[in-house]
């Protein structure tokens, strides 16, 4: 047997509304910080072009294993500096196919760059081989960074509308 309720429409609507103001508010704050703001990409391309520097010179073996090691250092420090910082944490389930792609995509332009900005000044002396190397590769980073860091982010918003219309209908 199934009792129905009478619903006003009016009231939903306002209900509706109430819950989903703040709800945008999370999203403008995920899309607003999602990097962890200019600090933290122009910090880690600072840190992605002295390394690069460093590895275009002619050094040791132990030279090259070291330089490798304080960039991996660095790195990881930025990302516990900067995650700490975000006032909005993402649920597991928040993080979407977007992201994953943006991430590869990334890794992918970056890698690409250095190779391919590398073979291109072979032929110049390694000091100014390395400078013209971390330039481009480095450049090419923070040109790729804020629009695929805007489209993995602006996802969410339609994600989050998606995940409650598909659990309303149940």
């Amino acid at each position: 047997m199934a009792v129905s309720t009478p619903v006003d429409a009016e009231q939903a609507w306002k209900d509706l509304q109430r819950i989903r103001v703040p709800q945008e508010r999370v999203y403008d704050e995920i899309e607003r910080c999602a990097s962890g703001g200019p600090g933290a990409t122009y910090t880690t391309a600072a840190t992605m072009w002295a390394f690069l520097a460093c590895t275009g010179l002619d050094l040791p073996r132990w030279g090259v294993w070291l330089a490798v090691a304080a960039y991996v250092a660095l790195l990881s420090v930025l990302a516990v500096i900067y995650s700490r910082r975000s006032r909005v944490r993402l649920h597991h389930s928040r993080y979407n196919w977007r992201m994953s792609a943006t991430f590869v995509a990334g890794a992918v332009v970056t890698g690409g760059t250095t190779l391919l900005s590398g073979r291109l000044v072979e032929s110049l002396e390694p000091t100014v081989a390395g400078l013209i190397r971390a330039t481009i590769t480095t450049a090419a980073f923070l040109l790729f960074i804020g629009p695929a860091t805007r489209w993995a982010t602006g996802s969410l918003r339609g994600h989050g509308e998606r995940a409650t219309r598909g659990g309303a209908g149940r």
